[in-house]
């Protein structure tokens, strides 16, 4: 698109146009803001959060619920139930709370079609048109039952439906159907109503929604309108549809992104006429010189075939000028407002800041993305709480065995005794404590006092040490241990049966039979004869023996003793 050139709706703006997207860029920012933006009736997007729905059906009883289609107009599939079950898991809709207690006036429900013009993105602007319309039910308001919530002409206030009803007022300011937002404001003047506090809530209420979908708006725009720099390339209207609650608290129901222009009425004409003039002064179209962009691509065209490299134009230059013709389009827009009123950029928009850096770091950051890092950091420090505990606990045990290596001092152990699990076995712990060696005359160099005292004597692991008496009973203890738990698991018999029938092995008939109490007291025999006996054997043995081999070997997987065996010899 040329530079000098508009279109009337902005790319990406279905992300509050849209009553799905709506939905979820609210909830998103109530999650993060709950005071703040409690202005949308509560809402779920169904199929997907048809279990939150009925949960909150069960902890909430005799609630209202509204059912919309989630890109539906003119009021074309909207239900309202009371009871929940009649919602189906699989239906694509949009559910809300219904708001059981609006505001009324002489008796009517009503809710509010207000204009909103956005002439810039990027900066926001956003502006209201003052002259809306009030739109009313044809029948009295009676708290929704399960009697009268099928009636349309009472709950619902599109014009599409309520202009079918037989008691529907046109051509009427004070008691029609359809009403100016001047004409309401003057009866709320007039009931005692500070006016103004409500459309300061009424304001606030459109910028928030404005701020929701602000970063998928600006990411579109810089994508498709790289090159718009001088003035904005998009407006758009947008209808904002308001409804009051009983305490004069502002809810957004939906916004559309192409309100209706039809002028079915007089009061239609004499809004909308003056609402598209206005807009039309407002959008600036001569903004940007249409010849001057020719002139200027032609200029850039020439340097490119000519290859003159243009002047380097810096980021601080390019904000400036930005910042220039920002400065520009405000004059003008405050000079040719017509029946609209700024709202955004406002005095107090400060309070706003908060919005938009949360929403800034929308493609990176979720509240869901947040909740997820705050639940696997807590793991995460008791993770690491569990481990010290465990090391603090383990710390002295891992010291003591501690194995040796060279350059090392050998280790004496004073040995403690206590009962073992296998019987009259012993187990052994070795309380480690380094002794001194003598070393070689080789490594021995002469060293002052202070070196003997902070320095530790070197040992040569090539060095012949004396064996302590102690160190070798601990490791007879440890053969005999090993041994005893040999022949407790049936490896020994197991072995044995593995390979009968090898060369060099006694038969398994030569073993002496025992019983289970006397594995303690047996001692291992010997697995090898001398040659001059065993080759006689070899020669004899048949291919039964090697069928025994192998059914041997599936004996042990299936009773699980060859695990035990890698188990205990790794």
């Amino acid at each position: 698109m040329k530079k000098w050139q508009k279109i009337n709706h902005f790319p990406g703006m279905s992300e509050i146009c849209r009553k799905d997207a709506l939905a979820r860029n609210m909830n998103r920012m109530l999650k993060l803001f709950p005071k703040e933006y409690n202005i949308f009736p509560k809402t779920w997007i169904l199929p997907a959060d048809w279990g939150d729905l009925q949960q909150y059906a069960r902890q909430k009883k005799n609630r209202t619920y509204i059912l919309k289609p989630d890109t539906g107009c003119q009021g074309k599939g909207i239900w309202i139930t009371k009871t929940p079950r009649e919602i189906k898991a699989t239906e694509n809709v949009i559910c809300q709370t219904y708001i059981s207690r609006p505001f009324l006036i002489d008796g009517f429900k009503f809710d509010l079609r207000l204009y909103v013009l956005v002439t810039s993105i990027v900066p926001l602007r956003i502006f209201v048109f003052k002259d809306g319309l009030a739109r009313f039910t044809t029948q009295p308001y009676r708290e929704p039952t399960a009697a009268n919530v099928s009636n349309v002409f009472m709950h619902l206030t599109n014009y599409a439906i309520q202009k079918h009803s037989d008691k529907y007022v046109r051509e009427d300011e004070e008691a029609g159907t359809k009403r100016r937002i001047t004409t309401v404001n003057c009866w709320l003047i007039e009931h005692g109503y500070d006016v103004d506090m409500i459309w300061h809530d009424i304001d606030d209420v459109i910028i928030k929604v404005l701020m929701s979908g602000l970063p998928v708006l600006r990411h579109n725009y810089k994508t498709c309108f790289p090159n718009h720099v001088e003035t904005s390339a998009c407006f758009e209207i947008l209808g904002f549809d308001i409804m009051l609650d009983r305490r004069m608290r502002p809810y957004v129901i939906e916004v559309n992104h192409s309100p209706s222009f039809h002028t079915d009425s007089q009061l239609d004409k004499e809004i909308k006429e003056a609402l598209i003039w206005d807009t039309l002064k407002l959008a600036n179209f001569d903004a940007v010189d249409r010849r001057k962009c020719i002139e200027e691509d032609k200029r850039r065209i020439r340097q490119r075939l000519l290859r003159r490299t243009p002047g380097k134009c810096t980021r601080e230059d390019m904000n400036a000028e930005m910042e220039k013709w920002a400065a520009k389009a405000m004059q003008y827009e405050d000079d040719h407002l017509g029946n609209f009123r700024r709202i955004y950029p406002c005095k107090d928009q400060d309070k706003y800041e908060e919005f938009i850096n949360s929403t800034a770091t929308l493609f990176t950051e979720t509240a869901s993305f947040k909740a997820r890092f705050q639940h696997s950091k807590q793991l995460r420090e008791e993770i690491r709480e569990r481990k010290d505990k465990l090391e603090t606990l383990y710390k002295p045990r891992t010291s003591r065995l501690r194995p040796e290596s060279p350059g090392r001092p050998p280790l004496a152990s004073t040995v403690k005794r206590r009962p073992s699990k296998c019987g009259s076995a012993t187990t052994v712990v070795a309380q480690t404590t380094p002794t001194a060696a003598k070393p070689s005359s080789e490594d021995a160099k002469p060293a002052t006092e202070s070196d003997q005292g902070n320095k530790e004597p070197v040992y040569n692991s090539f060095e012949t040490i004396p064996i302590d008496e102690s160190e070798e009973n601990e490791r007879c203890m440890g053969m005999e241990k090993r041994a005893v738990l040999l022949r407790s698991l049936g490896i020994v018999d197991a072995v044995y049966r593995l390979l009968s029938g090898t060369p060099g092995v006694e038969p398994i008939s030569t073993l002496p039979k025992r019983s289970n109490g006397d594995h303690e007291k047996t001692k291992p025999h010997s697995l090898a004869k001398p040659v001059d006996l065993v080759l006689p054997e070899c020669q004899n043995a048949s291919s039964n023996n090697m069928r025994m081999n192998f059914q041997s070997a599936n004996e042990l997987r299936r009773n699980g003793l060859l695990h035990k065996m890698v188990r205990f010899f790794s």
